[in-house]
């Protein structure tokens, strides 16, 4: 069986009972960096064997570790910190273990996605992680035009070295939008910094932040969008407007009335409007 156990963040005490016993009872340990992980391991005097999973070997290594656990083997997938399976190699195991019909289990802990959201003071109900933005250039460009009209709060992560050159470029793409800079999540330096495309920009202008950044954006509100479509369609004549919904097969009477709504309007100055224009 494989159990997915999610490690501390940062504060070493945020590990659970029940991902302690696992790490111990486990036959074999599956870390990203077992050069990081020992150390967590030796702090809990944990003595199971570990093994090396990461993004460089993670189609052959879970080939192999699906192997172990058909011949009886209880594997943990740990990753460097947090929930695997996370922006993490950890995808490719379980996926291989479905197909495989291995069974498995997730134990729940902390994640850095969350704790930044809860911490950043923007809006919680609904809310979309992007992880880090793509290397590829034009794959990031599609994904920031995509979050352009997202009015989901937006949670990314990014290194500290790369922060003034990504909250450019989300500048420039989202224009300037509140946000929550949290950096050193549940470490002793720990910050939540409220704040603004345009001041983090002026802030960070001479030097980075220091430490792994989650950077939580708030969504475009449905306000703003409606304002937008309002001068698209106001940019247009009524009989453009009109001759957009007809055109979708729509009849002229449901026409009328979707483009007063639009328009803000009654459906009364619509039907005038014909009649003035013989349409």
């Amino acid at each position: 069986m494989l159990y997915l156990c999610a490690t501390p963040i940062g504060n070493l005490d945020d590990i659970t009972l029940r991902v302690l016993n696992t790490l111990k009872e486990v036959d074999l340990i599956a870390a990203e960096d077992t050069r990081h992980s020992i150390k967590l391991l030796n702090h809990f005097d944990i003595k199971t064997p570990m093994t090396s999973y990461h993004e460089y070997n993670k189609v052959e290594k879970a080939r192999y570790l699906v192997q172990q656990m058909r011949e009886g083997v209880s594997v943990a997938l740990i990753t460097d910190a947090g929930t695997p399976g996370i922006s993490d190699p950890g995808e490719e195991l379980v996926r291989q273990c479905y197909e495989a019909g291995i069974g498995l289990t997730s134990l729940p802990g902390p994640a850095a996605c969350i704790t930044a959201l809860t911490l950043s003071g923007l809006a919680t109900r609904r809310f979309c992680f992007e992880a880090f933005l793509p290397s590829d250039k034009k794959e990031k460009q599609w994904i920031l035009e995509e979050l352009k009209d997202e009015t989901r709060t937006i949670v990314i992560y990014e290194a500290p070295h790369r922060m003034g050159k990504t909250l450019q470029e989300l500048y420039s793409a989202l224009g300037n939008r509140n946000i929550t800079i949290c950096r050193e999540l549940t470490k002793r330096y720990e910050t939540a910094f409220r704040t603004t495309f345009e001041d983090a920009l002026k802030a960070y202008e001479a030097e980075n932040p220091k430490g792994e950044c989650v950077i939580v954006i708030e969504g475009k509100s449905i306000q703003e969008i409606k304002k937008e479509e309002t001068r698209a369609f106001e940019e247009m004549t009524l009989e453009e407007h009109l001759k957009l919904y007809e055109g979708q097969g729509i009849e002229r009477k449901e026409a009328m009335r979707m483009v007063a709504k639009d328009r803000g309007i009654s459906k009364r100055e619509v039907y005038q409007y014909l009649i003035k224009n013989e349409l």
